[in-house]
């Protein structure tokens, strides 16, 4: 099974993550606050309790903890003392509404003890960017993902952008496609136990993470908009289609889809357009967070490979090692290619995905040429690992997925 550190710790299992080497390294060098955020399941509040056993912790959603919160940062201080380098850890804290005042006064008059404060929260962290009062200076985003090859390959901090290729076990490759990157079902790999998981997670996204931001959402219409999405995961997103089959306005899905993307139930990918020639401007393509939910093999495989390409590319700007993106390129001629990473706002290297074809795809060649990215390969999925620098190659070439994956992050 996975070579990681794991123990078990109350019965639950503990994985140690690329991200406690990450939080870790932050804390070492810098005085910011970390605030966490990702996916529900996906670890945020036992990768934070990890960090230091020195630590205390309020979570929003526990009563007693709400009330303290609630009565503001003197009351907070008195509950949990005043000793330096002590780690503080906030969970769920963006439900409340004053939050970012909270943390910015709490990060402001302490800051001299040395603390080290973790906020951890859904997708929805990001709306600190937005309005009211600044943090600016105050605070490191890290977005926090599901496993990945690479991840289950390298679990310290490098800022290094290209790991050393590095084979992941062949059931643990398995493991990963068929049960997805959550760590616990990712663990346990029983098909029962990830049908119970995955209908559990659904319903708590909908009825219980969309119900608790008030607003008066349009639940049920959602519900049926995610179900929409879960079948046409990795196609171009088409709003008037699902205003039609919801009988919703297309600004109503427009939120809703943005919503879902908040709570990390999936998320959209930009067609890139410059230097292309009569490409599609608009209409992005949609992807699961989740890839182990989609049954069509060819679609997963694709959703997989979209999903380590964006962990990479996320990481890799929050720990300020450049300016990258990830899009696709698509012709009103239908000529495609399904990913493209951007360095920059300059391409870097372009991804094809296959299921088990060697034959090279020529519109690889094509937009590199156009576009001049350095790098051009087709991602077989099906190809055993090869002991490969895939980023020495500058030609377009067909490389097994493993290999290229466990370059990433």
């Amino acid at each position: 099974m996975v070579l990681l550190f794991l123990i078990f710790r109350a019965k639950v299992i503990y994985m140690e993550r690329l991200y406690n080497s990450i939080i870790r390294e932050h804390f070492s060098n810098n005085r910011q606050m970390a605030f966490i955020s990702g996916p529900r399941q996906v670890g945020k509040t036992t990768l934070s309790k990890s960090i230091d056993t020195n630590y205390r912790y309020l979570d929003w959603d526990d009563t007693q903890d709400r009330i303290s919160i609630i009565q503001g940062q003197q009351y907070v201080v008195d509950r949990i003392g005043q000793l330096a380098n002590q780690l503080i850890i906030f969970d769920e804290l963006h439900k409340y509404p004053d939050w970012k005042n909270f943390v910015k006064g709490l990060f402001d008059k302490y800051q001299e003890l040395g603390w080290k404060i973790i906020v951890t929260g859904s997708s929805r962290l990001d709306t600190y960017r937005k309005g009211g009062d600044s943090l600016t200076g105050r605070y490191f985003h890290f977005q926090m993902h599901p496993l990945s090859v690479a991840e289950l390959l390298h679990t310290n901090f490098s800022e290094k952008l290209i790991r050393k290729q590095k084979k992941l076990q062949d059931d643990d490759w398995n493991t990963l496609l068929s049960f997805g990157g959550f760590p616990e079902p990712f663990l346990k790999a029983n098909r029962r136990f990830h049908r119970q998981w995955s209908r559990t997670r659904q319903k708590q996204l909908v009825q219980e993470d969309i119900r608790g931001l008030g607003g008066g959402y349009d639940i049920p219409r959602i519900e049926v908009l995610s179900e929409l999405i879960h079948l046409n995961a990795t196609t171009l997103l088409n709003y008037s289609s699902y205003a039609r089959n919801l009988r919703a306005s297309v600004e109503s899905v427009q939120r809703w889809i943005i919503l879902l993307e908040q709570l990390s139930y999936c998320f959209l990918l930009r067609p890139w357009t410059k230097n292309i020639s009569r490409s599609i401007a608009k209409e992005p393509k949609i992807f699961l967070v989740d890839w182990s939910q989609i049954d069509n093999a060819g679609k997963r495989n694709e959703n997989f490979v979209a999903s380590s390409l964006l962990k990479a590319v996320q990481g890799w700007n929050d720990l300020g090692l450049g300016n990258f993106s990830l899009h696709f390129i698509r012709t009103k001629e239908k000529r495609e290619v399904d990913f493209v990473v951007t360095d920059n706002n300059q391409p870097w290297f372009l991804v094809e995905v296959k299921s088990s074809e060697k034959s090279l795809n020529p519109n690889l060649e094509y937009f590199q040429k156009m576009i001049g990215a350095k790098h051009a390969f087709q991602v077989t999925m099906n190809l055993p690992y090869q002991d490969l620098d895939c980023f020495s190659i500058r030609h377009p070439v067909v490389v097994p997925a493993m290999t290229l994956l466990s370059q990433l992050l």
